[in-house]
């Protein structure tokens, strides 16, 4: 949706502008504080453009909401000024010391508050601000549905109308080339991404005697149940085998390699690095996650460096979260590239195997609903059904953000005010358990792997399988919680089971459907680790549990 005015570019218009807006955030429902917010800088936007303005013109203001997603964008006749430079520098004490205006100074100060909402340019010869008042937090996955949408119906009218020689040569020429730049951009922060995400929580909680015996039980408890996880994976796969029937071995241009069997004691012996840069340079998981846990443990135990390692390693962890960010904006386009090609190549089977492979990992994350009741009630020696009623509400809400991470104080706030976990339990599960307990990616990562593989036509070896599901568990300790960021994890895992990388663009397109129940099922997973390990270590007030 879309609304826009002009007005005359003169300061007693700005009362007009700012009313106009205001019936647009009340047709779009925009919540009251957001509302106000909008308000306050769209009008001191408008004083700060116009006084640049020379009378002439108009001035252009427009509100639209796409996919929740509401902004304003404010157009103002005049010439450039360091609009941006002004409000940086903006500060009371310029008043008096330098004698600026303080109508100009006390502006400034307003718009100094939203300065990493709105961009500023200027452009043939208009002065422009662009705000951001909200950012929806599942925007990502209606662009996402509706590109999904797009591509099936765009890969069947290809296939059904479009000569076969079209068809090769679309597919050559423009979407394999497109979701292959998409899978090395992935390749090349696999590493980084799950190195410096597993030093920067680890060096925080290296010594398990300062994190006491309910660290010890948490991560004992995170452990267990991500090992369960695994298994649960593993054996709903087996049990419906999703993508038996489809193969998609013909159309990948690869040499079949012969690999010999590996003793597990050679398994073990080859999860250690030779040296340090190795397992960057070839993604070996196994190695990079061992590496993570050394280097983090040894950064906790210095003394002096380690203030300076921390925050150097939590650095490089936002760097490359934020470039991992990013990338998964562009899933979008790969979605298009990588559905469409996948029907115009092998047809619609191949995305009923993929639906197949979904509704296995449904039936995995149910069964680990089961074992977290059952861990209620054997192993915290609670009623599970006060737990269940209080978290179902929150289950709904992290649902829609689809990122681990984000539901951190979500999580921290039922488990204090609804469930009785002390401050200081829930401060220290919570965090951890949203970087090192990822039950539903486990599940996740087992399902979609095998179902790749199975499409693939690659037969894993008992050997292999056992490598497989050891990395998966240490590979969901790094794995990112944003949405899509699986999707990094899944690239490296096919490629240790001998399955081309590109075939990770085949789930891109219901990412974000499986993001949002993978968040669902992490989150719960944390909550009821937390809960059982503070009522064993009393730090659960059973009173505020029972209460209804």
């Amino acid at each position: 949706m879309l609304k826009a005015a002009s007005f005359n570019p003169v300061q007693e218009e700005i009362t007009s502008a700012t009313e106009f807006v205001g019936k647009c955030f009340n047709e779009y429902k925009v919540p009251e504080r957001d509302k106000t917010k909008g308000i306050m800088f769209v009008e001191e936007a408008l004083g700060s453009l116009i006084s640049q303005a020379d009378g002439k013109g108009k001035v252009f203001v427009s509100v639209k909401k796409v996919f929740g997603n509401v902004s304003v964008e404010i157009s103002a006749p005049g010439h450039e000024y360091p609009l941006m430079d002004n409000i940086s520098m903006a500060k009371l004490d310029n008043i008096d010391e330098y004698g600026h205006d303080a109508q100009d100074t006390i502006r400034n100060i307003v718009l100094k508050t939203f300065i990493k909402d709105f961009k500023y340019v200027h452009k043939n010869g208009y002065n422009k601000v662009d705000f951001s008042l909200i950012r929806a937090r599942n925007s990502l996955f209606f662009i996402m549905l509706l590109s999904l949408v797009i591509s099936i119906l765009m890969g069947t009218i290809l296939s059904m109308f479009a000569s076969p020689e079209f068809n090769k040569a679309l597919d050559y020429y423009v979407l394999t080339p497109g979701k292959t730049i998409y899978i090395n951009f992935l390749k090349v922060i696999i590493a980084p991404v799950v190195f410096f995400s597993l030093v920067s929580c680890i060096s925080s909680f290296t010594d398990l005697r300062q994190l006491g015996k309910f660290g010890r039980k948490t991560m004992l408890l995170y452990t267990i149940t991500s090992i369960i996880a695994v298994i649960v994976g593993i054996g709903v796969f087996h049990i419906f085998e999703p993508g038996k029937n489809v193969s998609m071995a013909s159309t990948v241009n690869t040499v079949a390699i012969e690999t010999p069997e590996l003793s597990i004691r050679d398994m073990i012996v080859g999860m250690f690095p030779s040296n340090y840069l190795s397992p960057f340079i070839n993604n070996n998981m196994p190695q990079l996650i061992i590496l993570a846990f050394i280097t983090g443990i040894a950064t906790g135990m210095l003394k002096n460096s380690s203030s300076v390692l921390m925050p150097l390693f939590d650095a490089f962890n936002e760097l490359f979260m934020k470039l991992a960010s990013i990338i998964i904006n562009f899933m979008p386009i790969v979605v298009v590239c990588s559905v469409t090609s996948v029907i115009i190549t092998t047809g619609a089977n191949t995305l009923l195997s993929l639906m197949g492979m979904f509704a296995t990992f449904i039936v995995g994350l149910l069964i680990m609903m089961i074992i977290y009741i059952a861990m209620i009630a054997f192993i915290g020696r609670m009623d599970p059904i006060p737990l269940i009623k209080k978290y179902f509400p929150t289950m709904l809400q992290v649902f829609s953000i689809a990122a681990s991470n984000a539901a951190i104080p979500i999580n921290m706030e039922v488990c204090e005010k609804k469930l009785g976990v002390s401050h200081r339990a829930s401060s220290l599960a919570i965090p951890l358990g949203s970087t090192l307990n990822m039950d539903g990616t486990c599940v996740q990562l087992a399902v979609f792997a095998l179902g790749l593989a199975n499409v693939y036509g690659v037969v894993t070896s008992t050997h292999g399988l056992i490598a497989f599901a050891i990395t998966i568990v240490l590979l969901s300790m790094g794995a990112p919680g944003l949405p899509g960021g699986t999707a990094i994890c899944l690239a490296l895992l096919l490629e240790q089971l001998g399955v081309p990388a590109e075939a990770v663009g085949m789930v891109v397109g219901i990412g974000p459907l499986i993001g949002m129940f993978l968040s669902m099922s992490n989150c719960l997973g944390d909550v009821v680790v937390t809960t059982i390990v503070a009522k064993l270590t009393k730090e659960l007030d059973m009173e505020v549990y029972r209460k209804s």
